[in-house]
């Protein structure tokens, strides 16, 4: 690991997953609650490795389909991805599982596959997102600057941020002034998706 925070968002993913738990009352005490399928398995015996893929048709716009009868509005709405948390602030351990599924208006879908993270952090509270809020990310690796956009960094952790260039390199510019724009290498930086819409609960 790069960092001792590095580390701390490591514990507290796997905490989150139901993996670990903390012990109260006792400095750096964790208990193993469960074991990944693959190396449970490879305790009867060797299993090859399988990772989880998300088939790409998730979060697809469907066809066209009948319009509903009166007073039924099952078909007004589309079902998406729930991808974990996103980090609106410092980056986070991008995580890329399924944790459930969500039914959006499909007039905020435009064209392609889209899935939905929620937001952690208050560094783009002037364009309106807050720690809290349900993002809706329409898959893309290519970004205009200006656009919000699911930043991968380093291949390890994930951030919400605004898109720019500095020359040849990008920078992920928060939306708050107490954040440091941040700039990187265009090695470093991987476009995950763009910001096409937002879903807040009261």
């Amino acid at each position: 690991m790069r960092s001792k925070s590095g580390i701390h968002r490591l514990i507290t993913a796997l905490e989150e997953r139901g993996f670990i738990r903390r012990l109260p009352n006792r400095a750096r005490a964790l208990e193993v609650i469960k074991l990944p399928e693959t190396m449970s398995a490879s305790i009867g015996g060797p299993k090859k490795f399988s990772p989880s893929v998300i088939q790409g048709s998730l979060g697809r716009r469907p066809e066209p389909a009948p319009a509903p009868v009166a007073g039924n509005d099952a078909g007004s709405v589309v079902s998406i991805p729930v991808m974990g948390r996103i980090a609106a602030g410092v980056p986070i351990d991008a995580i890329q599982h399924q944790t459930h599924m969500i039914s959006v208006p499909p007039e905020m879908l435009s064209g392609g596959e889209h899935y939905a993270l929620e937001v952690k952090g208050d560094s783009m509270i002037d364009a309106g997102i807050f720690d809290g809020d349900t993002v809706i990310i329409r898959n893309a690796s290519n970004a205009t600057p200006g656009d919000i956009v699911v930043a991968l960094v380093d291949d390890e952790e994930a951030t919400l941020k605004r898109f720019r260039r500095k020359g040849a390199s990008i920078a992920l510019e928060a939306a708050n002034p107490a954040y440091e724009t941040r700039i990187f290498g265009p090695d470093r930086i991987k476009v995950q998706g763009k910001l096409v819409g937002l879903i807040r609960r009261y």
